[in-house]
This record gives C-alpha cells, structure tokens and sequence, in this order.
C-alpha cells in the first residue's frame, strides 16, 4: 500500500505536473513498483524523479523521461513494441502495461538475464528478453508499431528504420558526445519517414554494430565513430552552451512572483534535496 502511495505521489508530481497527458501511460507508471527494478540498497530512492545505476555501468532513466518516450511512442494498446536497452526491465514492464508484447534487447548479460527473472516473477507474460546487438533490431519479429530506444546514438539506425511498421514510431536520443536529442521517428511510407525533435536530453551510449564503438574511457563524453561520417565531437568551449540547452529544455518560467503557482510548487518539491530558483538554476 505504502509503495503504491509513493508510486502516485511520483506520477502526480513529477510527470501529470510536467505535462505528460496520456491516461494510460499515467496508468502504468502508476502501476509497475519501480522499486522492484533497483538494487535492495537504492530501493528507498525508487520514487524520486532521478537516474539511478543499476550495474554493469547502466543506469535507469529517471520516471519523467520514461513517461515522456512512452508517450511519444502513441501507443494504441494493439503493438508490438521494440525495446533497445531492456537495463533492469523497469520501462519494459511500463510499456507492457499499455502494448499487446514487448520485445526487448541488452547487450549486457547480467542485465538481460536480471530483466528476465524479474519481470517473469512478477507477472510480466508479454515481453521477450534477448541478449544481443540492439542495434541490430530484431528482425524476426518485425515490423514493429513502436520502437523505442533507451541509449543515444551518432545516427538513427537504418536497421531499426526499415523495421518499423508504416505509421509505426521510432523514439530514440541521438547526437554526439553528451550532446543528444531525443528524437521521434514517424514512418508514412515504404521508404518516407517524419522526423520530429523533442528535446535535449542526456543518455548512456548505444554501443552496437551501427551505434558507438566502446571506449574503455566511458567518461569522456565522446564516443568514436565507428563509421566516421560528418558529424563533430564537441569542444570544451561548447560545453556551456550544451549545459544552457539542457537547463532551458527543464526550466520553468515564472513570470510574477505574485502569480507563483506556490501550492504546485511546493508539493513537487517535496523531500527534495536539492532545489534550483532563479540564477542558482
């Protein structure tokens, strides 16, 4: 009971608040105890909006961002969904509440087969895990109405594109270094596609056949190319215009302190840490 409390409390103030209006999407993350997908120790954090590591270097995305790319993914509830970064299966189960079946891919081992036990134990029927190169897709089960990936990459992926069903969407970050964008992907046709920018957002690498070759420096914020093409790594000098986007994307504007939504306000902040007002933002 407790941990559904929590699981609304997060939904009403981190994500309904910050615009995400689909009714279903609310329902689910409502639904899946994120709790479930942390390690024991980190449990106690499951319900505040923030990343989280989960081993093997991988973390799980913050709820909001969750929400925010399940709801671009406009899910009817008759899909077949890809899912290119399964981590510890929390969104996996999230997608799983709104699609007809999920296919999900992690190129890390223990990961995958962590998703696997958990998501099985607690009642997950729908969704396949698999070991592998997600950005290889998953051929024999395509197209696919939804495709979403949790990992940023150079390029939207041409094997991912040609599996994605007509009037399907593929919602992924992609940019150089930590420079990303997250992108949504609409296919209209055999070989037509619309292409829509959502945001800046900052996401692990996607490591693959037609992603980032690894680095044994993942914190360097520059991954090589492994076909280098046009695209440019960033330069220390444009890091503070790449932090400023990033601080624009999340910001809210008050334009009268008078007329403050301070009741909102402060019910978002709740047992926050850390809270950013004016120039400390």
């Amino acid at each position: 009971m407790e941990s559904a409390l929590q699981r609304k409390r997060m939904v009403d103030r981190y994500i309904r608040l910050r615009g995400v209006r689909s009714p279903t999407v609310l329902a689910a993350m409502e639904a899946v105890p994120r709790e479930a997908f942390l390690p024991p120790d980190l449990a106690e954090l499951a319900y505040e909006d923030r990343a989280l590591p989960i081993g093997a270097g991988q973390t799980i995305s913050q709820p909001y961002i969750v929400a925010v790319m399940i709801e671009a993914l406009g899910l009817e509830g008759h899909e077949d969904v890809l899912e290119i970064g399964t981590g510890s299966g929390y969104a996996a189960a999230v997608l799983a509440e709104i699609a007809r079946h999920v296919y999900t891919i992690e190129r890390h081992a223990e990961l995958a087969e962590g998703a696997r036990q958990r998501l099985a134990a607690l009642g997950y029927h729908n969704v396949e895990v698999r070991c592998g190169d997600g950005t290889l897709g998953w051929p024999e089960h395509a197209p696919f109405g939804a495709i979403v990936v949790a990992a940023g990459g150079p390029d939207l992926p041409h094997t991912l594109l040609e599996q994605l069903a007509i009037g399907g969407r593929l919602v992924m970050p992609v940019g150089t270094g930590r420079a990303q964008e997250l992108v949504r992907v609409t296919r209209v046709g055999d070989a037509e596609y619309r292409r829509e920018d959502l945001g800046a957002v900052v996401f692990v690498p996607l490591i693959g056949a037609h992603g980032w070759v690894e680095t044994e420096e993942p914190d360097r914020g520059v991954w090589p190319l492994r076909n280098p093409g046009p695209l440019r790594a960033e330069s220390p000098a444009s890091r503070p215009a790449v932090v400023a986007k990033l601080v624009a994307e999340c910001a809210e504007p008050i334009a009268r302190i008078e007329e403050a939504p301070v009741d909102q306000l402060l019910d978002r902040i709740g047992e926050a840490r850390v809270v950013l007002l004016g120039e400390a933002s």
